[in-house]
């Protein structure tokens, strides 16, 4: 998938890095595999149990499993990733040995009492903080506004038909990814995403004008995104 902003192949990320020199793409905003089986994901009953005892009826989704989260990202991924991009931001460095020295970014999920995880942490190659960010993602629960601050993250979705829909086990919503460019891209960058997953990363892009070369493995994922990604950018352009 090409446009004038995107650059989409169903390739092997290693591949796809030995085509470059060093340096030559701005930032890197990639979640790789965490090795914690999340592509053989069970099926989830229609409920969320509170922490309260409570349960919450929600719509769920099945995934086919797949092999693809069976093992972390290894040595030889990270080396090449911090060749061919001048920053980085990796989710799941909690479960990477590889030694990832620099800042962190706190994803807050707030997800209240649920049995979900309540937040997910990245590497960031940009400074040497520990930064945060809310968004609201929990099951058919999500928020609308990404945000450092809880009072601007902590509004609901008003009409659940109007929330991403889920192709993806690992998926991230938009909203977080226009909130990484937002607050660590420069106008210009070139943006690199090894593991595109549900296309996520390719809308927030699009939206904000970033040029973003990006692959995926799975063939079934990839077309799943590739269709996501242009029917949202269709509509975009209608408006």
């Amino acid at each position: 998938m090409k446009t004038d902003l995107l650059d989409i192949q169903n390739c092997d990320c290693m591949d796809l890095m030995a085509e470059y020199e060093d340096g030559h793409f701005d930032l890197a905003i990639v979640d790789p595999p965490y090795g914690i089986w999340a592509s053989r994901p069970s099926r989830k009953p229609n409920n969320v149990k509170q922490r309260s005892g409570k349960k919450l009826s929600v719509k769920t989704n099945y995934y086919q499993h797949k092999d693809w989260d069976d093992n972390p990202a290894n040595s030889e991924y990270f080396y090449q990733l911090q060749r061919v991009s001048k920053n980085q931001i990796i989710w799941g460095v909690n479960y990477f040995s590889y030694n990832l020295i620099g800042g962190r970014i706190v994803w807050d999920k707030l997800n209240g009492e649920s049995d979900q995880f309540d937040c997910e942490i990245a590497f960031n190659s940009l400074n040497n903080r520990t930064d945060i960010v809310r968004f609201m993602w929990s099951g058919m629960i999500q928020g609308i506004n990404a945000s450092r601050l809880v009072s601007k993250a902590n509004t609901q979705q008003g009409n659940k038909k109007n929330n991403e829909r889920r192709i993806h086990p690992t998926q991230k919503p938009v909203a977080l990814y226009k909130w990484l460019l937002r607050n660590y891209a420069k106008e210009g960058d070139k943006i690199l995403d090894t593991h595109m997953g549900s296309g996520s990363i390719a809308i927030a892009c699009h939206y904000m004008g970033f040029n973003l070369t990006a692959c995926e493995l799975d063939p079934d994922y990839y077309k799943a995104a590739c269709e996501r990604i242009d029917r949202e950018t269709r509509q975009i352009s209608l408006f």
